[in-house]
């Protein structure tokens, strides 16, 4: 590998000082050191993004691959649902199935009752809650519990060794869809650079990293006309998250009605297969009262669901979120129909939407299904999604940003920045939102999408 500038080697050692106090310092409640250290992290991250000389590219991304190496051995200090997936896994690990009762049964009724028993269940955000994890990630709490055993060290590092595994995936993936589409290889440093993504993935355990993996692999094998496999890859990325199903109506316009019902059986036969060890009427029971409890108590850093509480407060006097909080729901599902349909339309009739195009391929290298209008499609998908959630956790924009990066649009990169600011509302006592930090995150994030589709002029990518 070629050589580095001064100043590049100047701001690796900065975010790699960055991530290690990240990894092993920095805590919830320290809001100053928390956001300063962010922001430095996100300027290297803007500053490095932007170099299109090959070496350069090579040498940011095996920085940001050592920038993930860096939490391996660390306990994660900004999210605590990691002693969830502990106790998920002692559960698989002891006969017990993860959906036939919340945590607090088992302290209650003396099962499983160990001292490590006890210091996981005092540290769950969520005991009297039903898990909401679906089965690949079940199988990693597992294998963590099964190798770990009572050491909660090493549980984390067995499941952040497969997030990582994921996280690296990716970033091969990214790599060969660029080189297919002929896209500016830079295009990769938008994710594997982003310092929330690091953060979030990696260093705070979320699943949304094997998530994404899967999800992109079922696409590029798409692209390499192999059905049967991408069907295997989009059910694995529906068994780490539920949320790929929004998208899979997409495909059928571009398979037609015969590809797409096998690919659509197939995906549906590999779902059945992976949660075939959990299924039993647990599992429909958890689940149900999960996702009922997701549009219905739970809620954090929304928008649209903000405005229509505040409404009923002014109209009611009450948070009608138990009974809004559905029809939310309802009206989400509206628009990504909306967003299929008109995506369908489009794709049927060949219709140019926008100036912007990729560089042209050859005849024989052009994909089967996998085109720009696909990518732009699923990433507004995702975005109308989470507009009207109750609840938006940063690390849930990470999926946005990785289908960004085949397109013209940037504003899921401002929103990764803007998302973290919602920190500042943890201290010693606990946590409180601050409604006007909120505020500026979706004004700003919304303004830009608003520019990037009315003013920006458009430009091709390569």
């Amino acid at each position: 590998m070629a050589k580095q500038s001064l100043q590049t080697y100047l701001f690796f050692i900065i975010s790699l000082v960055g991530y290690c106090l990240f990894s092993f310092q920095l805590q919830r409640p320290d809001t100053a050191s928390l956001l300063s250290t962010f922001v430095i992290l996100f300027a290297v991250y803007w500053y490095a993004s932007k170099p299109g000389e090959e070496n350069q590219i090579k040498f940011w991304v095996a920085a940001a691959i050592l920038f993930r190496l860096c939490f391996l051995f660390s306990i994660p200090t900004l999210s605590d649902d990691f002693y969830r997936f502990i106790w998920d896994g002692r559960l698989l690990t002891s006969g017990f199935h993860p959906f036939a009762h919340v945590p607090r049964y088992y302290i209650e009724n003396t099962i499983l009752i160990s001292e490590f028993d006890l210091q996981l269940f005092t540290k769950l955000n969520s005991p009297d809650y039903f898990t909401i994890y679906p089965p690949l990630n079940q199988f990693i709490f597992f294998l963590a519990a099964k190798i770990a055993g009572n050491s909660i060290l090493g549980s984390v590092v067995v499941m952040r060794i497969s997030i990582l595994a994921s996280e690296i995936g990716s970033l091969i993936i990214i790599d060969k869809l660029l080189g297919h589409y002929q896209l500016p290889k830079k295009n990769i440093l938008l994710y594997a650079l982003n310092p929330l993504v690091i953060i979030e993935l990696t260093g705070n355990l979320h699943f949304e990293g094997m998530m994404i993996f899967f999800l992109l692999l079922s696409f590029w094998l798409l692209v390499k006309n192999k059905i049967a496999w991408s069907a295997l890859s989009f059910s694995l990325a529906i068994s780490s998250k539920l949320l790929p199903v929004l998208i899979l109506p997409l495909l059928l316009v571009r398979l037609g009605w015969k590809k797409f019902s096998i690919y659509g059986i197939l995906v549906a036969i590999f779902c059945a297969i992976e949660f075939l060890p959990l299924l039993s009427h647990d599992i429909l029971v958890g689940f149900r009262q999960s996702i009922g409890y997701y549009f219905s108590k739970f809620e954090f850093n929304a928008s649209i669901y903000y405005l229509v509480r505040e409404w009923g407060f002014w109209k009611y006097g009450y948070n009608i979120i138990q009974t809004v909080g559905w029809k939310v729901g309802v009206w989400c599902a509206a628009f990504v129909l909306v967003i299929t349909l008109l995506d369908g339309y489009l794709q049927k009739f060949k219709v140019q939407i926008s100036k912007f195009k990729v560089a042209p391929l050859p005849i024989d290298s052009r994909p089967l299904i996998i085109d720009y209008r696909l990518l732009i499609s699923c990433l507004f998908i995702f975005t109308v999604y989470f507009a009207f959630a109750t609840t938006v956790h940063p690390w849930y924009v990470t999926t946005i940003l990785a289908f960004s990066i085949f397109t013209r649009f940037r504003y899921p990169m401002l929103w990764t920045g803007l998302i973290f600011l919602t920190y500042v509302g943890y201290d010693k006592t606990g946590f409180t939102e601050n409604l006007w930090i909120t505020a500026g995150e979706y004004i700003l994030m919304f303004g830009y999408l608003a520019y990037e589709l009315i003013w920006k002029k458009e430009k091709q990518l390569a």
